[in-house]
């Protein structure tokens, strides 16, 4: 609360007299509050680090205002504003008006027109640099973020640190307006004291000319220069923080650091100065006795340089052999995603040119950490020289993945109705829906037609979102599980506890929740995950065990979620299908397998595919296979394998209040082998 009330004390002191005890205390109080805030901002390593000196600023000038009002009042109504001023008067200027006058305009003058002018001009440079820079840093950090060289949180703490530098030069810029102003008013305000007291001397206290122009004019002056003064050290204060260049050191490390790295400019600053002396006409003892001092401080600086760059060479030394572990190990790293663009691409990753493609793969990592409920890895964004123009690649784990065109300047309409407007035949690069590259200008035509309108960006977005699902179990690393598993213990720890006490490792784990993202499902729910896992790990660690285990924990959801009006559509195995899928079943690497020959298997595929289009094109619904527990896993491994994506769910995963209707019925056909 001292800081509000102080503030409102200010506003107070302007229209309330003081007595002259408390004037004089506040005014060393103002003189001390100006040498701290020099002392501080001499001693800060960063601009920053004194964010609120903008603030202080203004706060420092309303006070020293308002100690202007109340002396003048004082000096007006009885001749007299404390001893501070007194002394400031007679002490200081020598009781002398033209003197103190003088010394005042000049302290105006070193203040207005050198340190104000100079320090609001830095100031402006300063603002307007660091609004130009900010685009080119963000995308700086976007990089470096996106090629994995820091992680989220550091991060946002280079784009806050680059939002406060941008608020604290724009203040100052501000700022510095008030400096000029306090600077300006201090000059009115002593004209108006001296010819308001020199007028209240005569006509209401009668004083003869000279006795009023002695009281009254050395009051005005010592108010001044009272006033004046920490107006100087606060002025010196905002040049000095608004031309910090850097933030390794406080002012007065980083000026002794570099005067001991230019000890040579300094002897021989010495030298010439000692060389002065010998000039005829020109004394000799303060030039030798300075150049001497100079020369020899030169001296001490250079031998305090060379031990530590000695000691600086020696340890830097086995550090840059380009041939070290340290050196080539990072060249080794093979990236979980990358995006490689053409160079006529890269308009779309630049915020200066409005592209804003790595906003939206920051975007697309929320959103897959929210629908799949993994840690997608950063993605790694590059161009490519070999690409063709318009071309992007997309890649996991260096292996191609999908490969896409966008022609420069058009944007993609999808839709019917677009023969009317100009542009390039395409398909949609995800759904592979008709579409057309649209110029640009034809946006608008294109949307009053009906179409969908996609930019670049999106197109690219939507197809690194496609590319993500499909190979989500891949981009599942171990790492990235542990993090999973450690926020996990924060809200329930017994659960990752008893985790622990089953033995059940990471990678068994992993493996399960792999095998959940291959077959589409999500693994938000991932407590429920690990307790399934948890409890059937007791009883056996085949990996096709654990994995029902998940299923069997989440399967309700994935069920109700697929239903419609309360009723899952599913096509059911003939009965005799079923019966030879199960005398199929082996297990291999703790993994169920259908060993059946290739056309075996591509005839129950096809009959699958044909019977869920039959069902699909008469109900209007996409149905699901189900099937019994046994072979659930086994058979949709298979027909995963063969490129079939149907939702293959077993009897346990319906709940119990969802109403099943079968639309279709899998014979498989008649020529059904099986290997024994």
């Amino acid at each position: 609360m001292a800081v509000p009330i102080g503030i409102a004390f200010i506003v107070v002191m302007l229209v309330v007299p003081l007595p002259t005890m408390l004037l004089d205390i506040l005014i060393s109080i103002n003189i001390a509050f100006a040498l701290i805030v020099l002392s501080m901002v001499l001693r800060v390593r960063d601009s920053l680090e004194f964010s609120a000196f903008p603030s202080v600023l203004l706060i420092a000038t309303l006070f020293r205002l308002a100690l202007n009002v109340s002396a003048t009042r004082l000096v007006l109504l009885h001749g007299y504003a404390g001893t501070v001023i007194q002394s400031f008067g007679n002490f200081v200027v020598g009781g002398s008006v033209v003197v103190g006058l003088i010394v005042f305009l000049i302290l105006f003058v070193i203040q207005f027109v050198v340190i104000t002018n100079g320090a609001g001009r830095v100031a402006e440079v300063g603002a307007r640099f660091t609004l130009d820079a900010m685009p080119g840093k963000q995308m700086a950090i976007d990089a470096d973020l996106n090629a994995g060289h820091i992680d989220e949180t550091e991060a946002r703490a280079r784009r806050q640190k680059i939002a406060k530098e941008a608020d604290f030069y724009g203040a100052m810029d501000g700022a510095s307006k008030f400096v000029k102003g306090d600077a300006i008013a201090a000059v009115l305000i002593t004209m108006i004291n001296l010819i308001g007291g020199f007028l209240v001397g005569v006509v209401q206290r009668h004083l003869s000319l000279t006795q009023a122009l002695d009281t009254y004019s050395l009051l005005s002056v010592g108010d001044g220069l009272v006033s004046q003064i920490p107006a100087l050290l606060l002025s010196i204060s905002t040049g000095l923080i608004v031309t910090r260049a850097s933030n390794e050191a406080d002012f007065g490390t980083d000026l002794l650091g570099q005067l001991r790295r230019q000890n040579i400019a300094i002897r021989i600053a010495g030298g010439a100065l000692m060389g002065l002396a010998i000039l005829p006409g020109l004394p000799k003892v303060p030039f030798i006795l300075v150049g001497g001092v100079i020369f020899f401080l030169g001296r001490r600086l250079a031998e305090a340089e060379k031990k530590p760059k000695d000691e600086i060479l020696e340890i830097q030394e086995p550090l840059v052999q380009l041939d070290s572990p340290e050196t080539i190990l990072p060249t080794m790293r093979v990236e979980p995603m990358e995006l490689e663009l053409s160079l006529d691409l890269l308009d779309v990753v630049d915020a200066a040119s409005g592209g804003d493609l790595l906003d939206r793969v920051k975007s697309l990592r929320r959103k897959v950490a929210s629908e799949l409920g993994i840690l997608l890895p950063a993605v790694r964004t590059r161009d490519n020289l070999l690409l063709s123009q318009g071309e992007y690649v997309i890649k996991v784990y260096e292996v191609e993945a999908a490969r896409g065109y966008i022609p420069p300047g058009r944007i993609l309409a999808i839709g019917d109705r677009l023969d009317s407007i100009p542009g390039e035949a395409t398909f949609e690069p995800v759904f592979r829906i008709p579409a057309k590259w649209v110029p640009i200008q034809f946006k608008n035509q294109a949307q009053v037609s009906g179409a969908t309108v996609v930019d670049r960006a999106s197109v690219i977005t939507t197809h690194l979102s496609e590319v993500v699902k499909t190979h989500a179990g891949e981009l599942l690393s171990r790492q990235s599980l542990k993090e999973m598993v450690d926020s996990l213990r924060q809200y329930q720890p017994v659960l990752v506890d008893e985790m622990a006490q089953a033995q059940l490792s990471l990678g068994e784990l992993q493996r399960v929740l792999r095998d959940l993202l291959e077959e589409g499902l999500a693994v938000r729910d991932l407590p429920r995950i690990v307790e399934a896992v948890t409890d059937r790990a007791k009883y056996s660690r085949e990996a096709d065990f654990l994995l029902e285990g998940a299923r069997e924990a989440i399967g309700f959801a994935v069920a109700a979620k697929r239903a419609i009006d309360g009723k899952l559509f599913v096509l059911v195995l003939e009965p005799e299908l079923e019966h030879l899928l199960v005398n199929s079943l082996q297990s291999i690497d703790q993994r169920g397998v259908l060993l059946l020959d290739p056309a075996t298997s591509y005839s129950i595929k096809g009959s699958v595919t044909e019977t869920k289009e039959r069902a699909s094109a008469t109900s209007g619904v996409e149905p699901v296979l189900i099937t019994t527990p046994r072979i659930r896993t086994a058979l949709a491994r298979m027909l995963r394998g063969l490129g079939e994506n149907i939702s293959v769910v077993s009897s346990l995963e319906i709940p119990a209040g969802l109403k099943v209707e079968r639309i279709g019925v899998v014979d498989g056909g008649k020529t059904a082998e099986v290997y024994r």
